[in-house]
């Protein structure tokens, strides 16, 4: 039966009451307070205390010009209470603030009477988000939900548990004050989910809280996530909520509780046997510094008023409210000392304070405190709570509570869960003997070899085998415990048994194109062992080569000489037939050995590779597709098969456009062949896994062509965010290590007789291209070139020699044109001659080159050549000199 409203009173002053400015004779100036709180509950007692205290303290001080007079109102946490008692407040004690109010739906219609009043309203709680504008006269001394949502969103991430539930009391306004937005952003950030949320009544709206909970929890059975996180709740329905859940088996095996701070700031406050029902949960609370001097100044004197006001509490530690009750006294004092004493100046002192206090940094910024506090981790245990991590906003988990020292992004303590144990929960309801985990198995597969169904020796009997069967048992033995199961045979299609796979799958899948082949043959086979631009490179070495070799030796060799045609074809003839070993021409440069070793060893090299891949090429059976372009078989309008029981289907209607009528259902693997052998159908679409399998039998008929669409994996299908997802995943890599996973592929896939000798489409041999013999090539240009350098030096070096002894003594009367000069180089380059003025004297044969040649240089010439050429270099001489003395006249 639900109480009588009532508003008590509470007086606590010794001097005599007055509003702002009024003075005594003492010359005291008297202001009145107004603190609406829930007396009866252990909050409120431990917040009066605080009032009391503080007051207390405050008016004890000789120093202080001005007292302070506290009126403490009884709300029971109803907001329509607290308006009321807000009202009188302001009318009959004319308070120049109010102070408490523990929900915000009491905090959002008194700031709504305060700030009509402009009478500054101080809440212990706070919304998502404030609006100055709408509430002018409200100062909020408590923090907002963001980082505490991001540490719970933390929390769940580092035990990997995707799915949750949420539980709140629903407060007056049909609401949960914005907390539940922000944990739904922050678990989506860490990739998990609220699955479902349970929403308790008010409690002062039931008449039989102990019925209304327990009806409202035995819906959790039906929930799959066993991961609870308690968002809000006032503390008569903490009580009842945590023992009903305790009484029915929510709270122990495979279950997680954690509460947010609203809740485990008030672990202080349980007595033993409200602790008893949260064993194993963890909690959120505000951390508070119980080291300080002020802290210890505190403690004594609250504890002794408090066990003297409430001798039947077992538990005298302070809550986070308490501090900031006797903060919220000590921000008004504070407030009060400026000269100013108007509404509008006390709100502006209010909202510039800054100070520490016992609970922390007291600093506004937008109405509410400036800082977001550090948070405490805790742990149920016994008649008490473990603190496990300290969570630091903005940066993550802590072993302490500075930003010195260890930083971590996951949960680093040890929990001792609901059910004793240190074995992290597995969040989700696992299968039981009464209520065992149905795996369901499609009765009709167009492959066998993956998934074969028959009925057994007894009636409703069935016998499961294939690949993924088998593939079941070998995970289900590597699990780390027992996983009580069902076969339940599907005779849908893949579309009605499959929504959606769940982590990683055990074989790779895609969508493949099979088409019948055909031998291939062409003229041009014996191309095919090199690419194209393998056969340009080498073309281009070979030129080079016939080059460097003419340049070298078309000076001193008499081979390399005469008409251009002559010597052209020479230096081809020499270089390739050299690659056969069959050239009969003499060399007599040493730098031109040198280029033919190396040019000799390319060609090995080359000759070589030729052969064995065009030996290979000939002596392997090639088969090419029929068909190798899917728009083809669209403007062609044939026939395609599928097996209409999955999704290929409908892939190949909504995604790749083919119309329905040119689609064919084929249910067997064994039909394929008939289809493609009466024309019925010109290829078929079969999944990666069935088109390996269709392949290992008929290797020399059919074969698969590009493109692959790939679109995931074959795996077991596990409900969104089930741990058993994650195991399987986990045994599956195990397998695949282990060697495990192939031997099963092996056994189940191996090929046919025929196609295990046949060489497969890997195994055929492709072009050689020129990223095998960059290595070579690079080599012998850099022979070529480094030889052709050294031949140019010494023949520049000689050449300069000779210059300056054949003009010794010659005063040059005329400057020669650069072009003559480049013309009589480049003669002597090509023919090894010197030209000076005034005569032609013929340079040694090769520049400065005996000591690289034989001894077997032979360099025989008529001696009616050299003298024509003898004389064209001196009539051209002669006429230089003549011209120049002409000038000189």
């Amino acid at each position: 039966m639900q109480r009588p409203c009532r508003i008590t009173f509470v007086f606590i002053s010794l001097f005599l009451v007055s509003p702002y400015g009024e003075k005594t004779g003492n010359k005291v100036t008297n202001y009145n307070i107004g603190a609406i709180i829930d007396v009866d509950s252990r909050i409120g007692k431990e917040e009066k205390a605080a009032f009391e205290f503080a007051v207390q303290s405050f008016n004890n001080d000789v120093s202080n010009n001005h007292k302070l007079s506290l009126y403490i109102q009884n709300s029971r946490r109803n907001p329509l209470l607290a308006a009321t008692a807000a009202k009188k407040l302001i009318e009959e004690q004319e308070v120049i603030a109010i102070i408490g109010l523990e929900t915000w739906e009491e905090a959002a219609l008194v700031s709504v009477i305060g700030s009509r009043a402009r009478v500054p309203v101080l809440s212990f709680a706070a919304p998502a988000l404030i609006t100055p504008s709408r509430w002018p006269f409200l100062v909020t001394m408590a923090n907002g939900d963001s980082e505490q949502m991001k540490c719970i969103a933390a929390t769940i991430s580092s035990f990997n548990w995707k799915r949750v539930v949420v539980i709140y009391e629903d407060d007056a306004f049909g609401g949960d004050s914005g907390k539940l937005a922000l944990l739904s952003e922050a678990l989506s950030d860490v990739g998990s989910e609220i699955e479902y949320r349970l929403v308790l009544p008010p409690f002062s709206s039931v008449s039989n809280p102990n019925e209304v909970v327990q009806d409202e929890l035995i819906k959790l059975f039906n929930v799959q996530s066993r991961v609870y996180i308690v968002l809000q709740s006032s503390l008569p329905m903490t009580i009842h909520l945590f023992e009903k859940a305790k009484e029915i088996g929510l709270i122990g095996r495979d279950s997680a509780w954690i509460t947010t701070n609203t809740i485990s700031n008030y672990f202080d406050s349980f007595n033993s046997s409200v602790i008893s029902s949260m064993q194993g949960i963890l909690g959120i609370k505000t951390y508070y510094d119980e080291g300080t001097n002020l802290y210890k100044t505190f403690y004594p004197q609250f504890r002794r008023t408090f066990r003297d006001e409430n001798p039947e509490e077992d538990n005298f530690q302070p809550s986070v409210n308490a501090l900031r009750a006797y903060d919220s006294i000590r921000t008004i004092k504070q407030a009060m000392d400026s000269d100013e004493n108007s509404p509008d100046s006390l709100l502006k002192n209010i909202l510039s304070s800054n100070f520490t206090g016992l609970s922390g940094e007291i600093h506004f910024q937008q109405r509410k405190l400036s800082h977001d506090p550090i948070l405490r981790i805790v742990n149920v245990i016994g008649k008490s709570y473990n603190e496990l991590d300290f969570w630091l906003p903005g940066t993550g988990f802590s072993k302490n509570n500075g930003y010195v020292g260890y930083i971590s992004a996951d949960f680093t303590g040890t929990v001792i869960w609901p059910d004793g144990s240190k074995l992290v929960p597995k969040g989700w309801a696992m299968p039981t003997n009464k209520k065992p985990m149905i795996i369901g198995v499609p009765a009709r597969t167009a492959f066998e070899k993956f998934v074969k169904v028959e009925d057994g020796k007894h009636p409703g009997q069935k016998n499961y085998d294939g690949f993924c069967i088998e593939l079941f048992y070998k995970v289900v033995n590597v699990l780390e415990y027992v996983l009580i199961y069902q076969f339940d045979p599907h005779n849908g299609t893949y579309d009605e048994l499959v929504h959606k796979v769940y982590n990683k799958p055990y074989a790779a899948t895609g969508l493949s194109m099979i088409v019948p082949v055909k031998p291939e043959s062409s003229a041009w086979m014996f191309l095919k062992p090199f690419t194209t631009k393998m056969w340009l490179v080498t073309g281009s070495i070979l030129i080079y080569t016939m080059f460097i070799v003419w340049f070298l030796e078309h000076q001193s060799n008499p081979d390399f000489r005469g008409p251009w045609n002559n010597q052209i074809g020479t230096v081809f003839w020499f270089t390739f037939s050299s690659i056969f070993f069959a050239h009969r021409e003499k060399i007599y440069s040493n730098l031109t050995k040198v280029v033919v070793v190396v040019w000799l060893f390319v060609a090995l090299i080359l000759t070589s590779s030729y052969t064995a891949s065009l030996t290979s090429m000939l002596t392997v059976q090639r088969l090419e597709p029929t068909v190798t372009d899917i728009e083809w078989l669209k403007r062609s309008k044939v026939k395609i098969g599928c097996d209409g029981d999955s999704f290929v289907r409908t892939y190949l209607e909504d995604v790749l456009k083919f119309k329905s009528y040119n689609i064919e259902n084929v249910n067997s693997e064994y039909k394929y062949e008939g289809e493609f052998k009466s024309n019925h159908i010109a290829a078929a679409f079969l999944e990666l896994p069935y088109g390996r399998v269709f392949l290992n039998h008929y290797c020399k008929k059919f074969t698969t062509t590009a493109p692959t669409y790939t679109f995931g994996g074959l795996g077991f299908i596990f409900q969104k965010g089930s741990p058993v997802a994650r195991d399987f995943s986990r045994a599956i890599l195990k397998l695949s290590e282990d060697g495990t996973l192939m031997s099963l592929e092996q056994k189940w896939f191996a090929p046919s007789p025929e196609c295990s000798a046949n060489v497969t489409e890997e195994s055929k041999t492709d072009s050689l291209s020129i990223h095998s013999f960059w290595g070579l090539f690079i080599i012998s240009v850099a022979t070529y070139t480094v030889c052709l350098l050294l031949f140019l030096a010494y023949s520049l070096k000689r050449y300069w020699n000779h210059e300056e002894e054949n003009n010794a003594g010659i005063l040059p009367l005329v400057d020669e044109s650069v072009w003559n000069k480049a013309m009589r180089l480049a003669k002597y380059i090509y023919n090894g001659k010197v030209c000076v003025r005034g005569e032609a004297s013929a340079a040694p044969r090769v520049p400065d080159i005996y000591k690289w040649s034989s001894p077997t240089w032979d360099y025989d010439r008529s001696s009616s050549h050299i003298s024509m050429e003898n004389y064209e270099v001196k009539s051209q001489a002669e006429s230089e000199i003549g011209i120049q003395l002409q000038a000189h006249n």
